[in-house]
């Protein structure tokens, strides 16, 4: 079957699947999975003081940065909440960051401003390097991924072919749901702070020198857990229909939270990222647009 693709949403345009979602997952769980992620976008940050101007902005530890690693990392507001979430890798003399194409353009003009003296420039570099989720065991943030010259998009498409099956979102989705990584706009909202969706000592570094939104990030680790937190819910899978993300979650008919990424997997069957509030009972069954779920705790 021919490709089918993303109609809206971040990653539309991108290949959702190619008619067999359920030998998609199979190959990313053997490790024999590549997926074209050319939708994303592609930050690069030129310089020698690059990889210390971007340890003092984000969340992640980069100093000692090596070629060729891949990292999580994210920016915060001055209260602590998410602003961006990207991924990075350095290739000894640029690092580049990718992230969903919707964020680009406001992450550019606000790091550009945040140069000051420092010897670093910074551009949106997406037209003329893409992404691509190479063949390979899966990372703990989803890879692993190549960084490639679009020019050689459709080489490095042609070599992976030879060695591995070709996987769309749908596949990466439910991989991710079932791994627990949330995603920036899905599992997150003005309110969101670090502390609640899972990424401490992970994209967020707790033992590094002053951020943007740390005071908050260690106060609420140091003193006791945050508002909210990060849950994986079983949905009643009578309904083929999916709930949107954002869709209210509700506790005996009290919104409690809200709902992120949906996914149908191939063994968990339909499952889902949200939100709801820390002091929801474990054991209540929840309500999602009418659609029973049973919770499985991640924070």
């Amino acid at each position: 079957m021919s490709a089918v693709l993303v109609e809206d949403g971040p990653d539309k345009g991108a290949i959702w699947h190619f008619g067999e979602p359920v030998k998609e997952q199979r190959a990313i769980e053997a490790g024999t999975a590549w997926a074209d992620l050319s939708h994303l976008s592609v930050i690069a940050v030129d310089g020698e003081d690059r990889l210390k101007w971007l340890h003092d902005l984000t969340t992640q530890f980069l100093t000692d940065l090596q070629a060729g690693i891949w990292k999580p990392a994210m920016i915060l507001d001055p209260q602590g909440h998410v602003e961006y979430q990207f991924n990075l890798v350095d290739d000894g003399t640029t690092t580049f960051l990718v992230l969903d194409a919707s964020y680009a353009e406001a992450l550019v003009a606000y790091l550009s401003k945040m140069r000051f003296m420092l010897k670093v420039d910074v551009r949106d570099a997406t037209s003329e390097f893409a992404v691509l989720r190479a063949p390979g065991a899966t990372t703990d943030i989803g890879g692993p991924f190549a960084l490639v010259p679009r020019a050689e998009v459709a080489q490095m498409a042609q070599a992976f072919n030879a060695v591995a099956t070709q996987v769309g979102t749908w596949a990466l989705d439910a991989e991710r749901v079932a791994a627990g990584r949330p995603r920036i706009g899905f599992e997150t909202d003005h309110k969101t702070i670090p502390n609640e969706i899972g990424v401490l000592n992970g994209a967020v570094h707790m033992n590094k020198g002053c951020y943007r939104g740390q005071e908050t990030v260690a106060k609420v680790f140091n003193l006791g857990n945050p508002p909210r937190r990060l849950t994986m819910l079983h949905l009643d899978g009578s309904d083929v229909g999916f709930p949107a993300t954002g869709t209210k979650i509700e506790n005996d008919g009290v919104v409690v939270g809200f709902i992120g990424t949906v996914a149908r997997h191939h063994e968990l069957g339909t499952i889902a990222l949200a939100i709801v509030k820390r002091n929801t009972p474990l054991d209540a069954t929840l309500s999602v647009d009418g659609i029973a779920a049973a919770q499985q705790p991640i924070v």
